[in-house]
């Protein structure tokens, strides 16, 4: 248990205040930007006498995760807490523009991100990179743990033409990165080139999980309720892409997975024939109250994760994907778009990152020769990623 880590917001309001005391400040956060005690950025840099808080920026969901998957939001509204205008960044537009950054000199960004590429958080920050360096801005990224660890790195990279708001730079699915080692990333390896600072966390550990850190969870999400949810995420955001319930209108999203037509027993007779370590299948039955298939009995299972060193989430749910694709093609079918601003794309491509993976899952080629073909660009990845860590 590493119970004495400091966030990067804690961090940079010790040692990073007296050169902004001048400096008019933006804040890209949410609801969960909170410290160790549970009290919100917003009010701790409110409230700070060096300090000059101008407005806020909010991600995908809205600034109290009030907002449901591909739900568009309002362009702007005034925090009842503290007056200031928050600029939804999910909305008309996904970019800062000029007039907002006219309130400010310098961007802060403080968000919980959960260690999958198609989290749209991360892209959020990388628009903010892009407009910062056009309109000559300083971005500060104050860290905070990768919730599902930093050590593992799993999947294949966005292919050339599926780049998306799920997917904009050629990363895997599952990267072992904190936002600010994010950052690094999309600012240096990718070209982006703005005046970027990151504020690291003091006590974390990359083997760390997030409740070795003893800090309280608070979901960044409207379904991401629990660490539960975020470990199985970077395989079962998938069903997204699918008529399969990933558990939306549960209290267990993305662990619930299931629909009408399939059989459980059936399934799970296939499934043992893949090498999936560190969970297990539970059979279950729920009816979604709302998305696919709500007030509808589901058949399916609950995915508990066992032992998180050799659980692997993508492959987990790629094999599963494999199974009731080629047990129901009467039943199952893909989502259609349009899918994250996407309006000609099949969802499920964007969520792989890579159409000719989608296929070869169909065709039944071995999951063991699909991992075999992006070997040699993850190994390139893993290059780009070293030069860009701030934990060891």
């Amino acid at each position: 248990m590493v119970d004495s880590v400091e966030l990067g917001i804690d961090v940079f309001l010790e040692d990073h205040r007296p050169r902004l005391k001048k400096e008019r400040l933006g804040l890209l956060c949410n609801h969960a930007s909170v410290n160790r005690d549970l009290v919100h950025d917003r009010f701790l840099i409110r409230d700070h006498p060096d300090l000059s808080l101008s407005c806020l920026f909010s991600p995908q969901h809205g600034f109290a995760a009030e907002k449901q998957d591909n739900m568009v939001e309002s362009d702007h509204r005034v925090d009842r807490a503290t007056g200031l205008t928050v600029y939804s960044l999910y909305g008309a537009h996904r970019r800062p523009t000029q007039e907002m950054f006219d309130a400010i000199d310098v961007l802060l960004v403080d968000l919980v991100d959960v260690g999958t590429r198609v989290y749209t958080f991360m892209y959020t920050m990388a628009y903010c990179l892009e407009a910062a360096a056009a309109c000559g801005r300083k971005v500060i990224v104050l860290d905070r743990p990768n919730p599902i660890g930093g050590a593992e790195v799993e999947g294949n990279l966005v292919a050339t033409g599926w780049t998306s708001f799920v997917g904009l730079y050629p990363i895997p699915m599952r990267h072992g990165m904190t936002l600010g080692e994010l950052a690094l990333l999309f600012n240096t390896e990718f070209g982006i080139g703005a005046d970027l600072e990151i504020v690291p966390m003091r006590g974390w550990q990359r083997s760390s999980c997030f409740d070795d850190t003893g800090l309280p969870w608070v979901f960044p999400s409207p379904n991401m309720p629990t660490l539960d949810t975020a470990l199985v995420y970077p395989g079962q955001v998938l069903w997204e892409g699918t008529n399969v319930s990933e558990g939306r209108g549960t209290t267990r999203p993305f662990e619930l997975v299931g629909a009408p037509y399939w059989d459980s027993n059936e399934v799970a007779e296939r499934l043992g024939g893949y090498d999936l370590q560190g969970c297990f299948f539970r059979h279950a039955s729920f009816e979604p109250t709302s998305g696919k298939w709500a007030g509808v009995p589901c058949n399916g299972f609950q995915l508990h994760v066992t032992d998180r060193t050799t659980f692997r989430p993508y492959r987990t749910s790629l094999a599963l994907f494999q199974v009731v694709f080629s047990l129901y093609p009467e039943g199952f079918r893909y989502k259609q778009p349009p899918y994250e601003y996407e309006f000609e794309k099949l969802p499920m491509d964007l969520i792989i990152g890579d159409q000719n993976i989608r296929r070869q899952l169909e065709e039944g080629i071995e999951l063991t020769r699909i991992e075999d073909g992006w070997k040699a660009e993850l190994q390139e990845f893993m290059h780009k990623r070293d030069r860009c860590l701030l934990y060891r």
